[in-house]
C-alpha cells in the first residue's frame, strides 16, 4: 500500500495520561514544547485528529506562529496544512473550529445522510469504509492527492487504530512534569489493546524540554 508518512505527536503526564477522566484537555506542554509542535505542524502536509478530540477540545489545528505561516506561503503553500477529522458517524459540530476551507471530514459510507448534507456546507467530505472509516483507503486517497506527510494529534482511539493497523512511522511523546491519575483517564493508545505480538519501538532521540522530556520513537515494523 502506498500511503503518506504518518507520525503521532502527543503530550502526557509522568504517569502516562494524556487527559483527565473527563477526557478534557490539560495543559501539559510548556513554551518550548508548544513551539516544537507548531514547527511540526508547519512542516506537515496535513494534521489529523479523531472526532473525539474535536468534541472534547474543539481544536483549530492551524499553525500559530506568524513567521512559520509566512514561511509556508513563501514556499507556495497555504498558511496552515490541511485539517483532517476521522469521524465515522459525522458527529462533528457544524460550528467546530476545525471546519472551513482546508478541512476534510473522513466519514463512513453509513454516516447519516442529513449529517453529511449539513457538514458538506462547511467541509469537504470523503467517504471510505462501510461502518467505520477505512484508514488505509483514506491514506491511499490522500497520497494520490499529493499529501506525503501527516501529523496525528490524537486522540487515543485514533492512535490505537493507526498503530494496530501498521500505519504509523514515528511517535513523538512529550512527558510533562505532572501527575494526573485515574484508571479511566486516557493514555496514548486506547482501543482493545494487544495481548501478544506487541508493536515494538526503537528509541531515536531523547531531549529535555521545559521541565519535561521529549521522546522520539520509530516503529520497528508493521503492527500485527
Amino acid at each position: 500500500m502506498t500511503r503518506p508518512f504518518v507520525f503521532i505527536n502527543s503530550a502526557m503526564s509522568a504517569d502516562g495520561k494524556i487527559s483527565t477522566i473527563d477526557r478534557k484537555q490539560v495543559k501539559i506542554s510548556g513554551r518550548e514544547d508548544l513551539a516544537r509542535v507548531d514547527r511540526l505542524r508547519s512542516d506537515s502536509d496535513a494534521v489529523m485528529v479523531g472526532v473525539g478530540t474535536v468534541l472534547a477540545d474543539d481544536p483549530g489545528l492551524g499553525v500559530k506562529s506568524d513567521q512559520l505561516r509566512r514561511a509556508r506561503q513563501e514556499r507556495g503553500l497555504s498558511e496552515s496544512p490541511l485539517r483532517i477529522v476521522a469521524d465515522s458517524r459525522a458527529r462533528t459540530p457544524p460550528k467546530a473550529r476545525v471546519l472551513g476551507p482546508g478541512c476534510i471530514l473522513a466519514v463512513a459510507r453509513s454516516a447519516p445522510a442529513e449529517r453529511l448534507k449539513l457538514l458538506s456546507r462547511h467541509s469537504e467530505i470523503i467517504c471510505c469504509g462501510e461502518d467505520r472509516v477505512d484508514l488505509k483507503e483514506l491514506f491511499s486517497l490522500l497520497h494520490e492527492r499529493g499529501i506525503e506527510r501527516i501529523m496525528v494529534e490524537g486522540g487515543a482511539s485514533l492512535n490505537w487504530s493507526l498503530v494496530s493497523q501498521g500505519l504509523v512511522d514515528e511517535i513523538y511523546v512529550y512527558m510533562g512534569a505532572m501527575l494526573i491519575g485515574g484508571e479511566r483517564a486516557p493514555t496514548l493508545l486506547d482501543g482493545e489493546g494487544c495481548r501478544k505480538d506487541f508493536p515494538t519501538l526503537r528509541l531515536a532521540a531523547v531531549e529535555r524540554l521545559d521541565e519535561g522530556v521529549l521522546l522520539k520513537w520509530t516503529l520497528a515494523g508493521e503492527a500485527p
